[in-house]
């Protein structure tokens, strides 16, 4: 295997912590694949165990992106292998090795993964999330919604075709994880975070 092969194995290695898993047996003893919506995720998270825990859980699950392409990008890599070693954590998160392949829905690490790769995108897109999130009260809608801006976002802030290209990807993945979410905003009946929080 190349150098960046191994890179992109190690990134999906990474991914694949449960971050949200660790956090919630370690600090509340609560699993959160038998809690809330079964997801690993920090929304599930702080649903079940709070609102500290399910911001540590967002911060590592962000970082599980962020840190890989990172690390990938300061030794060199060229942007093909950069998105590919952030896919690769992408993945790792949703079909985790360590939990049978049954994962979050990639939505904090993909925003890990575009802050290291294109900053103004992902932080415009995070912005976004806030304001839909702040408004609905609607943790999904605030998800699809940073994620379709995605591509746009990059392709007139002029950025990589490789990460144009990557984003694409990733409003798919993220699409098709909240597959469920979909359908319940469609029938006006999903679930809204409380308001004081």
């Amino acid at each position: 295997m190349t150098y960046w092969s191994l890179c992109v194995v190690a990134a999906y290695m990474v991914g694949s912590i449960p971050t949200g898993l660790l956090v919630s047996r370690g600090f509340a003893g609560v699993d959160p694949r038998v809690t809330g919506s079964r997801n690993i995720g920090a929304t599930n998270v702080l649903r079940s165990t709070g609102n500290a825990l399910g911001v540590l859980t967002l911060i590592g699950d962000m970082g599980k992106g962020f840190g890989p392409v990172l690390v990938t990008r300061l030794v060199g890599a060229p942007d093909p292998w950069l998105g590919a070693v952030g896919l690769a954590a992408i993945l790792g998160h949703i079909f985790p090795l360590w939990l049978r392949f049954k994962g979050g829905k990639g939505v904090a690490t993909a925003m890990g993964v575009m802050g290291a790769l294109t900053p103004w995108a992902a932080a415009i897109s995070v912005v976004l999330f806030v304001i839909v999130v702040a408004i609905g009260r609607i943790v999904s809608l605030g998800s699809l919604v940073a994620a379709a801006s995605l591509p746009l976002l990059i392709w007139l802030l002029d950025c990589s075709s490789w990460y144009l290209g990557l984003s694409l990807i990733i409003t798919g993945l993220i699409s098709l994880r909240h597959k469920e979410n979909i359908n319940r905003l469609l029938r006006n009946q999903e679930h809204r975070i409380a308001s004081h929080l």
